[in-house]
């Protein structure tokens, strides 16, 4: 039995590559895209990194947005904080991932806002 695990080990390993990184690049801003649960507005809005960009009232920042090198289009990382009316408390502060909005989602009653792709503001006019 060990050898028969053994024998599977070794020929599924090529396949699970445990120590992969996928290489990004670094965008110089993000498009995301906001929610208003109540009225059901959506909004699509481009931000520089460094910049924030007030969305009804919410205060969101972006820090930094990175995508794959492999497939630039396919996903987006995005580091953002998002406040609230100015308050000293955030209400996220972390990476979004634009391929699973549900992994690290800002928890808000009445707004949802979440990562498209990164967009490069020399291509782009986003």
């Amino acid at each position: 039995m060990k050898q028969f695990v053994l024998i599977i080990t070794l020929f599924l390993y090529p396949f699970f590559n445990l120590n992969a990184q996928e290489k990004t690049n670094i965008a110089d801003g993000a498009l995301l895209r906001g929610l208003d649960k109540v009225s059901g507005e959506v909004i699509d809005f481009g931000i520089k990194s460094g910049d924030t960009y007030l969305l009804w009232k919410l205060d969101i920042e972006l820090s930094e947005c990175r995508y794959p090198i492999s497939n630039p289009v396919g996903d987006a990382f995005a580091h953002l904080t998002i406040s609230q009316d100015k308050s000293e408390s955030d209400l996220f502060r972390g990476w979004m991932v634009a391929s699973s909005p549900a992994l690290n989602p800002l928890e808000h009653a009445r707004y949802d806002v979440w990562v498209l792709r990164c967009a490069m503001v020399s291509t782009s006019d986003e």
